[in-house]
């Protein structure tokens, strides 16, 4: 554990840490609510972080005075990169795939065509969470522009690519 921030006889000292620019308490520490904030949140910021209060003159030492959270920062999905996999030509099998560098959960994907007219895919066609699309004995009315989204909890991103058979 590293120490971020303490009050002790009436002033607050914050670390030198990477957090240090970024943390503080949100209210006056002479009130009851002890809360911390962290502006500019990073994924890395992600981890456990624990209260302990040191009561002067207890000797309690039950552990009653300590808190523990855990603090998950998620991430928005980074713009996916589309990517056509084989030779669109009439009669083959292509796999269209679609992924995230980032993103915190994991990224699901879903693939659409969307012109000339709007077609949805589903399993087992669709892997929603590798991205990929395998379209299979292609067509020429298979041609039009696909576009992949990539979401999680925390946003969305898409690209697109354009399937000429």
């Amino acid at each position: 554990p590293v120490q971020i921030l303490t009050y002790m006889d009436g002033v607050v000292k914050v670390e030198e840490t990477e957090l240090k620019p970024r943390v503080g308490f949100l209210y006056p520490v002479l009130t009851h609510n002890i809360s911390v904030f962290i502006n500019a949140t990073r994924e890395h910021d992600s981890g456990q972080y624990m209260c302990t209060v040191n009561v002067v003159d207890d000797d309690s030492g039950t552990g009653k005075n300590v808190g523990v959270i855990n603090l998950t920062v998620l991430v928005p999905p980074a713009a996916p990169a589309c990517q056509l996999h084989g030779n669109p030509t009439v009669g083959a099998n292509v796999t269209l795939s679609c992924a995230s560098k980032k993103g915190k959960p994991s990224p699901a994907y879903q693939w659409q065509r969307t012109a000339p007219t709007l077609q949805v895919f589903f399993p087992p066609a669709q892997d929603r969470a590798r991205g990929t699309l395998k379209l299979t004995n292609l067509s020429l009315d298979m041609s039009g522009l696909y576009v992949c989204v990539a979401e999680n909890r925390a946003g969305s991103a898409k690209c697109s690519i354009v399937l000429e058979v």
